[in-house]
Parts: C-alpha cells; structure tokens; sequence
C-alpha cells in the first residue's frame, strides 16, 4: 500500500493504464506540461510525451468531438473536461452522440471513451463551477456514471472505466483532491457497478455519494457516540449501473434509510433510489425515506452560505437522530 491523494490517484490511475494499453490516450485544457488545474495529471506529459497526452484548446466541443472520433477509430481516449458545469457547453455530444453512438450501430461501433471532470462544491467556486451535475449523465441511456470518494477508488474505478467498452462519465469532488488515503500498489481495478458498505448498522442506513460519504460516516459516528444509533453507511460509487442489491440487502437489515445528496433535491439520484425502494421493498421499511440534500438553488460562493447549503456532517446527523428517535 502507499498512501496518495485523491488527486495522485487520478494520475496513478491513468498511468496505469497508459502503460498497460498504448491506444489509452489523454486529451483536455492544460492537462499536459502544466498538470491539470487542480494538478490531478502531473508527470503525465513527462512519462508518456505529447502524442499521447495532449492539450487542446478551451473548447468542450472540440475536446469530445476529438475524443469520440478517437474512440470510434479504435483509441481509448480520456477526455478531461475541466469543470463539471461545463457539460452543458457539449452536452449535445455526451447526451446525443457519444450515448447512442453504440445503439444506433447495432453494437458495429463502440466507444470506450472515459469523460473525466471536477465536480461539486466545498471549495468556494460559486454558481457556475460549483455544480453537483451526476444526475444529469444518470438520466441518459448508454452512459456509466461512477463517483469515487476514496484515493484507492479513484485508481481502480478509473482503470476499469479506461478498460469498459462503453461510455463513462467520471466524476471527481474537487473538494476531496487533497483527501490521503491507502491506495495498493502495482496493477488495480474495481468493478463498476458494486457499491460497497463502508460502515456497518443495524439502525439505519445512510447512502452517500462522493464527498459525502466522509460526512456520514462522520455523522454515523457521531449517532452511536452521541445518541446510540447504529448507522450503516454505503458508499455508491457508481449510479449506472446502480447497486440495488446491495442497497435491498442494507434496508432489510435495518428497516430505515437516509440518502445524503449533494445535487440539489429536485430529480436527485436519491430521488430515483428512493422509487426504487419504495417500489421493490416497501414493506421492509419501519419510516419513510428521508433525503438529505442541497436545496434546489445555485451555489453560493460566500463560504457561511456554500456551506449551509451543502450537507453537512451536523446537519446529516440530527435529521438521522430525528428520523429514527
């Protein structure tokens, strides 16, 4: 094991895979010579050289529209778009392009086509680079969405996204590129599609996504030292495909889930989790569901009002300890 951040998984993890797999190729603004503008690509240009990590101009379009001709060709292109809230500059490309191409062709064309970017809040952007967007990609059909929340995640689930034949969306929380964690050495990958149970309850569960799942599992706790309320947390990891399994596994075991969201509420992927619950193990549950999430607003950038808009590991757990008490 070594210990890494966040943002040293990113390179880690694409390191990997360029060295493994010479098609593996990495294009976006200032990714090169410069290391990325959160320095999440350092040493990359260095070790692999320019025709195989490239810059490009400040163009969404141009980015994906290079990335998915490459992938239609037979490169495995990594596309980094800089900031999350920028998708809707190219969404036509991801959303009517890029997600169908495989479909439309009868499966004649694929495209393993990885879109990195830096989303959600915490560190103080503002309204336009500040968005929690995952569930806008979640919603279209021919997408994986993943959002790892860990330094060892962020290297294996970005090697299987490189490896994966189809489109994948790859969301980073910029506000975790400074988290440390244990990521293993040499040769890793997860599975996309596996939520994992980071903390075991008999109470509740608590879903969590990307940078919130450091905050419930500091809520969860704080509920067993505080109040005595055995919390279990699951970290997503990816939306599509969704874990439910593990998900029905947890709720039968406890009766009680929370999801804790940082997208704003309206059309949020608990939201969708919550539906999905309702509909296939309504009667294993003992309350209604409960979402924690940001409000329906744009992201302030003051920090006292980025901050209380966004969950927070207080607000998490009192409306856990309402909740259940």
């Amino acid at each position: 094991m070594a210990e890494l951040t966040y943002r040293e998984a990113v390179a880690e993890g694409i390191a990997q895979e360029m060295e493994r797999d010479e098609t593996v190729v990495f294009l976006g603004e200032d990714i090169a010579k410069a290391g990325g503008v959160f320095k999440a690509t350092v040493g990359l240009y260095e070790k692999f050289g320019p025709d195989r990590v490239r810059d490009t101009p400040i163009s969404e379009q141009a980015i994906l529209g290079a990335a998915m001709g490459a992938a239609m060709t037979g490169l495995k292109p990594i596309a980094e778009i800089m900031f999350s809230d920028f998708l809707a500059v190219c969404w036509d490309i991801v959303a009517n392009q890029i997600a169908k191409i495989r479909y439309m062709t009868n499966g004649q064309v694929s495209m393993p086509l990885v879109i990195r970017t830096a989303n959600g809040g915490g560190a103080r952007f503002g309204a336009q680079h500040s968005q929690s967007v995952e569930n806008w990609s979640m919603m279209i059909p021919g997408l994986k969405v993943v959002a790892p929340s860990t330094p060892a995640d962020v290297k294996g689930l970005l090697a299987a996204a490189i490896r994966d034949p189809d489109p994948v969306m790859f969301f980073e929380q910029k506000s975790l590129y400074s988290s440390k964690g244990d990521v293993p050495e040499g040769e890793h990958i997860e599975e996309i599609g596996v939520a994992k149970v980071v903390r075991e309850g008999s109470d509740v569960t608590i879903i969590a996504l990307a940078a919130m799942v450091p905050r419930a599992l500091d809520a969860a706790d704080r509920l067993y030292s505080e109040a005595g309320i055995s919390a279990g947390v699951i970290d997503l990891r990816s939306l599509v495909p969704l874990d439910t399994k593990t998900i029905f596994e947890q709720v039968e075991k406890t009766s009680r889930l929370v999801t804790v969201e940082e997208n704003p509420r309206l059309c949020g992927w608990g939201a969708e989790i919550s539906s999905i619950v309702a509909e296939e193990r309504f009667w294993d549950l003992d309350m209604p569901i409960i979402r924690i999430t940001t409000p329906h607003i744009p992201l302030p950038s003051a920090d006292e009002l980025e901050d209380m808009a966004l969950p927070s590991v207080e607000r998490i757990f009192e409306t856990v300890r309402q909740g259940v008490d």
